[in-house]
């Protein structure tokens, strides 16, 4: 079955997917899994967060106000992690911050790609740098699928924690 978020492919199955992050119960499955495997490894947690804001980016759902906000907060923290170069640490500190402001986001209309990883490629990565690394690659994967919106999530992201661009 073909995910509607990712455009993944997954095993048809019957199950449980979330209330706004649409995805074929397959790729909720699989995302699960990864996320199991991250709670049960200190090592892994260190980018739990980055798992849910590739995850919750690629699965944007339709124009809502949960939609609204998460695609927001998720893009703002690949922005912050990725484009600014924001150590992991840092922006996990921020996200209060940028919770804040994730009411005012507008709706960013979805690309028509929305990245060419998906969360299968983590899920078949064994230990610890390997699930790292995939992780990473996913993130920067989705990041670049919306583009076309870079410029409006720098825009939401001015300013916060006194950052100016340039610093790290």
């Amino acid at each position: 079955m073909r995910c509607r978020g990712c455009d993944g492919e997954f095993e048809d199955q019957i199950g449980p997917t979330h209330e706004y992050i649409l995805s074929a119960p397959g790729c909720w499955a699989a995302y699960g899994e990864v996320l199991a495997r991250e709670y049960s490894d200190v090592r892994l947690m260190r980018l739990h967060r980055l798992t849910v804001d590739a995850y919750a980016a690629q699965h944007p759902g339709v124009e809502t106000a949960a939609a609204r906000r998460s695609v927001g907060l998720h893009l703002a923290r690949l922005y912050l992690l990725l484009e600014r170069g924001w150590a992991i640490e840092r922006v996990n500190e921020a996200a209060g911050t940028i919770a804040g402001f994730k009411d005012k986001c507008e709706w960013l209309e979805p690309p028509s790609m929305l990245g060419t990883l998906t969360v299968q490629s983590v899920l078949g990565a064994e230990g610890v740098e390997a699930h790292e690394a995939a992780v990473m690659a996913w993130a920067r994967s989705v990041w670049r699928a919306w583009a076309v919106h870079h410029a409006t999530v720098k825009h939401w992201c001015a300013g916060l924690a006194g950052d100016q661009e340039g610093s790290g």
